[in-house]
């Protein structure tokens, strides 16, 4: 899961980066109105933590320009302000949710995790490719009734896999989803972690899922 920070207090930004990625999630951050509609276009983010007292544009302005750009991801506006006409003008422009300063870093992923929920289609909960099976909701992975443990990038990896079944996902892609977009790492960790997954997934099994398509990237399919 892929997450935007429209936050101009650094500190707070970079408090909030540390956290959601010990959480397992790719996070990018800007810290003006105008950056952060840029980022939605160019990038599938799967929700936008966005702050109203911005420079450039405030986060209303943002919210609705997003919006008029057929730009949905889930959006919690995240402000010190906290009067009843500001929560309105918010969830009238288009936002998902609102959370005031200060709060706790634990109310703002329970916030996270319910809007991912609405946002996704969880109405399955199970996603399945063959007898593979992972469950979102308790982040656990079976196969043919079989628990596997995964790291919190591996699981990453294989949600980004199974969210797209039967689809061709590159590089590029995965590196921006489960990574960030100013990853500068080793050029080959999508290789190093689909070979641990394959380890994981399919190493014990006659029907192999994850596949490489030479020359393109990778899908997930029991076919």
């Amino acid at each position: 899961m892929r997450i935007l920070i429209v936050e101009d207090d650094k500190k707070l930004a970079a408090f909030l980066k540390r956290g959601l990625e010990e959480e397992h999630y790719a996070v990018d951050v800007c810290g003006n109105g105008v950056d952060a509609i840029y980022y939605a276009q160019l990038n599938p983010y799967d929700i936008i933590i966005l702050d109203i007292l911005l420079p450039g544009k405030d986060g209303f302005t943002v919210c609705k320009e997003l919006r008029e750009k057929s730009i949905f991801t889930p959006i919690i506006m995240l402000t010190a302000k906290d009067s009843i006409e500001d929560k309105v003008t918010g969830l009238s422009e288009g936002a998902d949710d609102y959370i005031t300063k200060p709060f706790s870093f634990e109310e703002l992923l329970a916030r996270i995790r319910a809007l991912l929920r609405r946002s996704q289609d969880y109405k399955t909960k199970i996603l399945k490719v063959g007898d593979l099976e992972l469950d979102p909701f308790r982040r656990s992975v079976t196969r043919g009734g079989k628990k596997i443990d995964l790291t919190g990038k591996e699981y990453a990896l294989l949600e980004y896999l199974m969210r797209n079944k039967g689809r061709i996902v590159t590089q590029s892609m995965i590196i921006e989803h489960v990574w960030d977009m100013n990853y500068e790492g080793l050029s080959n960790i999508v290789n190093v972690y689909i070979t641990r997954l394959r380890k994981k997934i399919d190493e014990d099994f006659e029907i192999k899922l994850i596949h490489t398509i030479r020359g393109h990237g990778y899908k997930i399919d029991e076919n």
